[in-house]
C-alpha cells in the first residue's frame, strides 16, 4: 500500500467549485499514477476552515466506481497565514509500485505547498492564493 497526495484550491466556497475541482484533483491523480479506483483502500480529504459549502467526498461519489470506496473529510488546522480555500487528499493506494515511482499531484494555489509535486493545469495561472486575514 502507498499514500498517494493531492491538493488544490478554489476560488470561492462554492458547492459548485468545491466538486468541479476536487473531481479535477482526483482525475489528475488517476491519471498520473495508473490508479484505479477498485485499487484504492480509502481516501481522506481536509478541507480549510473557509470552506463549507460542499464536502469533497460528495464529489468524489460522483466520480465512476468510487461510490464504494471509503472516504473520509477532516478540517485543516488553522495555521495562521497557511493557504486558505485549500482542498488536500491523501489517498491508500493498494499497489506494487515503489513509493519513489508514485506521483503526487498539487495544482493551482497549492502548487506552492510542495513544490516538487506541482502539476500545472489550465487556467491554475490566474488562481490566486488565500491567506486568511488578507483580502480575497
Amino acid at each position: 500500500m502507498r499514500g498517494v497526495r493531492g491538493a488544490t484550491t478554489v476560488g470561492r466556497n462554492e458547492a459548485g467549485q468545491i466538486a468541479e475541482r476536487t473531481r479535477e484533483l482526483l482525475q489528475l491523480l488517476m491519471d498520473a499514477n495508473g490508479m484505479r479506483p477498485e485499487d484504492v483502500a480509502s481516501a481522506l480529504f481536509t478541507v480549510t476552515e473557509d470552506l463549507d459549502a460542499q464536502f469533497p467526498t460528495v464529489a468524489a461519489r460522483g466520480l465512476p466506481e468510487w461510490k464504494d470506496v471509503p472516504l473520509l473529510c477532516a478540517r485543516e488546522i488553522p495555521v495562521p497565514r497557511s493557504v486558505g480555500h485549500c482542498i488536500r487528499v491523501l489517498i491508500h493506494w493498494n499497489t506494487d509500485r515503489p513509493q519513489a515511482e508514485v506521483r503526487h499531484v498539487f495544482v493551482r494555489g497549492a502548487r506552492h505547498l510542495r513544490p516538487e509535486w506541482s502539476f500545472r493545469v489550465p487556467g491554475d495561472e490566474e488562481e490566486p492564493v488565500h491567506l486568511p486575514g488578507a483580502e480575497p
